[in-house]
């Protein structure tokens, strides 16, 4: 049945996007279930790092589930409640306060870009194949998405993924700035699972507040909340996480945050 599972590894939420029979294509249902899934883990303060990741080898999120289409997208008023799900689940990575890691394999196109594009940071395998089809299918692909990208890679560079609709690799998606990292195979799983038990060590009020700058530095500037971020910066001097990280530097050991 396809869906998000949720696995749990101490600091670590790994939601396992699952629907192997078609690659891993988003359902409706699939995008509601990894906002949701998303949102449970940002309110848990045991969580500090989110990973999303596609089940087996294969795929990441090959894009939206289009034997869904005729059904779902078949009316204005059905297209709306379909566009709001999905959405949500692009906007999920975003508004989450925690870190969110996109741990791709295999083919990530189309939806699945949009929503790696939606995380923090992104982690691929050297075997990974991208894509943007939309200018295929003739579908419209909405601003904020396309702003994620212009943002991310540059316009030249979202220009050209969007007007040729072309593949390209895990090479040029670090070359263009789309992924941090590139690992072989059979490394990538060692890879991340040390990348996010790096983040889940810091300190959560910093990298919240850091989180919260970068995507306001995104924003236009008549629309960012400069007095929020600035609270944030204020609220990590004032907490104990803070003195705990001087007395361990000072003590020469690995700080234990609490975050607060």
């Amino acid at each position: 049945m396809p869906e998000i599972l949720t696995q749990r590894n101490g600091p670590v939420t790994t939601l396992l996007i699952s629907n192997p029979a078609r690659m891993n294509a988003m359902s409706r249902d699939m995008w509601m279930q990894l906002a949701e899934g998303i949102r449970a883990a940002d309110a848990d303060p045991a969580v500090r790092v989110v990973v999303l990741r596609g089940e087996g080898e294969k795929s990441f999120v090959s894009g939206a589930d289009i034997s869904q289409f005729e059904k779902m997208r078949s009316s204005a008023d059905a297209q709306a409640e379909y566009e709001k799900a999905v959405n949500d689940g692009y906007n999920a990575p975003v508004q989450c306060s925690k870190p969110v890691v996109a741990h791709i394999r295999g083919i990530c196109i189309g939806g699945g870009l949009g929503l790696a594009a939606a995380c923090d940071v992104r982690i691929c395998s050297d075997d990974t194949i991208f894509r943007m089809p939309a200018g295929r299918m003739g579908l419209g692909y909405g601003p904020s998405g396309v702003r994620r990208f212009v943002a991310m890679i540059g316009a030249a560079n979202t220009t050209d993924l969007f007007m040729s609709a072309r593949k390209f690799g895990a090479a040029e998606a670090q070359r263009i700035g789309f992924v941090s990292q590139v690992h072989a195979p059979d490394r990538i799983d060692a890879a991340v699972a040390e990348y996010v038990q790096m983040v889940a060590e810091n300190a959560p009020l910093t990298l919240a507040a850091a989180k919260f700058a970068i995507r306001e530095a995104l924003r236009d500037p008549a629309d960012r909340d400069t007095e929020r971020a600035l609270n944030m910066v204020k609220a990590c001097f004032d907490s104990q996480d803070y003195r705990e990280g001087r007395t361990a530097f000072m003590e020469k050991r690995v700080p234990q945050f609490q975050g607060r």
